[in-house]
């Protein structure tokens, strides 16, 4: 690969990754370095001896026992395992170590190029109510609240902030640390318990407040930038589909915006990347109020689980673009303009149990039968037979669509959820086959409360019911298969969602 001039940190060539993760971000990576002529490394624990990740790299080496802590949060183990491959630069995937600061200082100092954001964004913006100081003062709307820190074990006055309000921690995310308060009453325990999970997920229990804004959408705008000053919007994504205040569905473009909202966020974006030294690939996070207000929440200085919506519609390589401008290239007039084509969606598969609360649950997956078929994106790490534990995030896969525009694409994820078998274990994809019916999410009106206020939550099927009609629905394509060996025509009956509704007639019919 030739070497670029770069005015904003020197030039340099990059010819193998180690890739900081596992699962399906780790294959995403590496496919991504395999297109571009360069070679991957992969990390494991010994939980993960023989995981997918592990086989789509060019070189695999051990960093420790199953613990994420003893293992992929090692950093010292990681260094060796980067010194002993010969790779000259990192990768850290989303999660684990993807935006830890002192690890990005430390990958630098070993001499290896840091793919992504530098250290000192990720530690101006990685405290929650630091960035919230330097947006506002950049002129970005804020939610209404504290821009102070909250101490557990006080009694704060927060008449100001007004109830009900969201306690949150300020140095971490993923719905840890995070509790509503709908009276004075509550505080101070809802305090003591924010504090306590965020203290035990970041190392720092330091909470704020915001005010509650509710009916609210969660939308995030894509960045992407150079060292050169360049600056891609990649548009926005509509994360409203949550529980435990974390996503399961994604889409662009989102329904709610409209061509003066989008140029309202586009530009708060913009101002809030301004605020530091940035490049690579970020995410600018809001709330948007009813009457289309919207209010800066947060900047992830990392890749995005969701990315692959944004790829699908912009048609640019996120991941690539990391890579090469970790070289320092500049970035594309492709890319600083991107022609966005269609309407793309992203169902998050996880191994839990979506009729007990969304609890993860571990097991071994007996049989795994992905769609297929135009229009399809479905990245994953997952294998017939290896066991699933509770060391690591349930994720299992991450199914896309993508069509012309937002009916076609509703269609062809509920024609992609249909076709999606898991054998073994509970899923969440019952949800998401309610869902792609449910009125609301079908019109686009819909909002980060749809998950409390209308799943059924426990009355829908009982637990494990859809893990074993995946399983028997595969084991009948399988025993129906003609004497050639050839698969049978697919028929509806066979969808574990067919069944249940099949079986769920029968009972109502008997009652």
């Amino acid at each position: 690969m030739s070497v670029r001039k770069d005015t904003g940190g020197g030039s340099r060539t990059i010819r193998r990754i180690l890739v900081a993760n596992r699962g399906e971000i780790a294959i995403r990576v590496m496919r991504a370095c395999r297109e571009m002529g360069l070679e991957s490394v992969a990390i494991y624990s010994d939980a993960d001896r023989d995981a997918p990740h592990v086989a789509a790299a060019d070189q695999a080496l051990r960093v420790g026992p199953p613990a994420a802590a003893a293992s992929y949060l090692d950093v010292d183990a990681i260094l060796e395992a980067a010194r002993q491959s010969g790779a000259d630069a990192v990768h850290p995937g989303y999660g684990f170590l993807s935006e830890n600061a002192a690890f990005t200082r430390a990958v630098e100092a070993a001499g290896l190029t840091w793919i992504g954001p530098p250290a000192a964004t990720q530690e101006a913006l990685g405290n929650k109510l630091a960035a919230r100081r330097a947006a506002a003062d950049a002129g970005v709307p804020v939610v209404p609240g504290l821009l102070v820190a909250l101490e557990a074990g006080t009694s704060p006055d927060l008449a100001e902030v007004g109830y009900p309000l969201m306690l949150k921690a300020a140095a971490g995310g993923g719905g840890r640390g995070m509790r509503r308060v709908d009276d004075p009453g509550q505080l101070v325990d809802a305090m003591a318990a924010a504090a306590r999970e965020a203290q035990a997920a970041f190392g720092d229990g330091t909470l704020y407040a915001e005010r509650m804004i509710a009916p609210a959408r969660h939308v995030e705008v894509q960045l992407l930038g150079d060292r050169h000053g360049g600056l891609a919007v990649l548009g926005e994504r509509d994360c409203s589909v949550q529980r435990r205040h974390q996503k399961l569905v994604e889409e662009t473009p989102s329904p709610a915006v409209t061509p003066e909202i989008r140029a309202a966020l586009t530009d708060s974006a913009r101002r809030v990347a301004g605020t530091v030294d940035f490049h690579s690939a970020a995410t600018v996070e809001f709330l948007l109020d009813a009457e289309g207000g919207h209010y800066f929440l947060e900047m992830n200085t990392r890749l995005q689980v969701e990315h692959g919506v944004t790829e699908l519609v912009a048609g640019i390589d996120i991941v690539a673009w990391q890579i090469r401008v970790a070289e320092g290239s500049p970035l594309d007039p492709s890319v600083l303009e991107p022609r966005f084509a269609g309407h793309a969606i992203e169902a998050r598969i996880y191994a839990e149990d979506p009729y007990d609360g969304f609890r993860p649950v571990a097991g071994t997956i007996t049989a795994w039968h992905p769609p297929d078929g135009p229009g399809i994106r479905v990245d994953h790490a997952v294998a017939e037979g290896r066991p699933l534990t509770a060391e690591y995030d349930p994720l299992l896969a991450k199914l896309m669509v993508h069509a012309p525009d937002r009916p076609a694409a509703v269609a062809r994820l509920r024609r992609a959820l249909d076709e999606t078998l898991v054998g073994g274990l509970q899923t969440d994809l019952g949800f998401h086959r309610w869902l792609v019916d449910h009125p609301g999410f079908a019109a686009g009106d819909y909002h980060t409360g749809l998950i409390g206020s209308d799943w059924p939550d426990g009355g829908a099927a009982p637990a494990g019911e859809l893990a074993l009609a995946a399983a028997a629905a595969i084991e009948a394509r399988r025993t129906t298969a003609d004497a050639n060996g050839r698969a049978p025509a697919r028929n509806a009956d066979l969808t574990p969602w067919a069944r249940v509704a099949r079986r769920e007639a029968l009972r109502e019919e008997r009652r």
